[in-house]
């Protein structure tokens, strides 16, 4: 039987939606199921990029660029110039996805066996888009005491060796939440400098910030444009996951080139979906106002109520939509397939993300879930209260 490759053998499975299969037979028995497991907010997409696409006129659907269309880069110049970021259209390439913007700038910045530092729990799929690109990951920890905040950079330069070519950060954080300061920034710029590295920071949620933190990004620490990164996505930002338009943004000449040619390579951006994210530059600023409050409503809610359970820690967010939540148990992967096959509380439960598949590091992250606070604050409430029943019965 002939055999599939070594990369495909070694694609880590997504700890987001390996227990899809559970949730769906638990749907199919009846029970209700809250999905704190996903990043997939319930906020409604603006009206105005929704009706890009209902009231078009076109009569072809022709290929777009390959770097996406001229005047949506134009006009995402003005969007990041408001944000302090200030880059031409030449500047970015349009991506299909955040994904793929990541997955064109493995490609272009680093070979086979070269290593990217991440400080650990991450984004899930980065080991994913390192495994199909050959690429290894080298985790630096952070933890849940410190609220996940950046690790002394004493840790970062002790792993850094030939193969280095990068460190990835997201901030803020997916999955902790956190908020990478200015300072912390600026310690990251002098030692990718000092290093000759590339610095790639996924800004996706980068309008999602609270109590009064702002958002610094690498783009607008100064000397640092040979070096800077950015990732970026209209997925969380405007509600619009399903749009998959991302893009890569930086002032280095070399790698843009080079992820052109990657681009070019999958032909083009979806036209549909990059009428929808132009229009939506037009939202106004009212909209984030509200969703940022709703978040930050829906934070505090839910870290109020994780706090009531004994035995249960919880890092506290200063951005994004999620959080890490530490549990009195010792495996979150049974834990969370149990939740969806044996437990039911009112003819309910909940579906939640075993925090292991965040890590790199064997057996980090095995009593931890991340929760994704995108449901309404009553919702909220009712899935905490089913996580408490459902500890004392799975300790008990």
């Amino acid at each position: 039987m002939p055999k599939i490759s070594r990369k495909g053998a070694l694609m880590p499975q997504s700890p987001i939606r390996k227990l899809v299969p559970y949730a769906e037979q638990a749907k199919k028995e009846g029970i209700n199921v809250y999905h704190l497991n996903i990043g997939q907010p319930d906020i409604k997409t603006p009206e105005v990029a929704l009706n890009a696409v209902k009231n078009n006129t076109l009569d072809t659907l022709a290929y777009s660029r390959s770097e996406g269309s001229e005047t949506y880069r134009t006009k995402l110049t003005a969007y990041y110039k408001k944000n302090d970021i200030h880059v031409s259209a030449n500047d970015i390439i349009i991506t299909t996805g955040g994904s793929e913007a990541l997955f064109f700038t493995f490609g272009s910045i680093m070979d086979p066996e070269d290593e990217v530092i991440i400080p650990e729990p991450f984004y899930a799929n980065y080991n994913g888009f390192s495994t199909a690109q050959g690429v290894k990951v080298v985790p630096v920890v952070s933890n849940i005491e410190s609220n996940f905040a950046l690790p002394p950079i004493a840790d970062f330069e002790a792993l850094i060796t030939p193969k280095t070519k990068a460190i990835l950060i997201c901030n803020p954080g997916n999955p902790t939440g956190y908020l990478y300061s200015k300072a912390e920034i600026k310690q990251l710029a002098i030692l990718v400098k000092k290093h000759d590295l590339f610095l790639i920071s996924d800004e996706v949620y980068r309008e999602f910030t609270y109590d009064g933190h702002e958002h610094y990004s690498i783009m607008q620490e100064e000397g640092l444009e040979p070096n800077a990164i950015i990732i970026d996505s209209v997925s969380k930002r405007y509600s619009m996951c399903g749009a998959r338009i991302g893009c890569i943004v930086t002032k280095n000449t070399t790698v843009l080139n080079t992820a052109l040619k990657f681009a070019q390579a999958r032909l083009s951006p979806p036209t549909y979906a990059l009428l929808a994210s132009e229009a939506a530059l037009e939202t106004p600023d009212s909209y984030f106002s509200e969703v940022i409050s709703e978040y930050v409503e829906r934070r505090n809610v839910l870290i109020e109520e994780l706090q009531k359970i004994e035995g249960v820690k919880v890092a506290i967010p200063k951005g994004a939509f999620y959080c890490i939540v530490e549990l009195p148990i010792t495996d979150s992967d049974v834990f969370a397939q149990w939740l969806l096959e044996d437990f039911r509380l009112d003819n309910e439960t909940i579906m939640v993300a075993p925090a292991a598949g965040f890590y790199s590091t064997e057996g980090l992250g095995k009593n931890q879930i991340r929760v994704a606070y995108v449901l309404n604050k009553e919702d909220l409430r009712t899935s905490v209260a089913i996580l408490k029943v459902a500890l004392n019965q799975y300790n008990a």
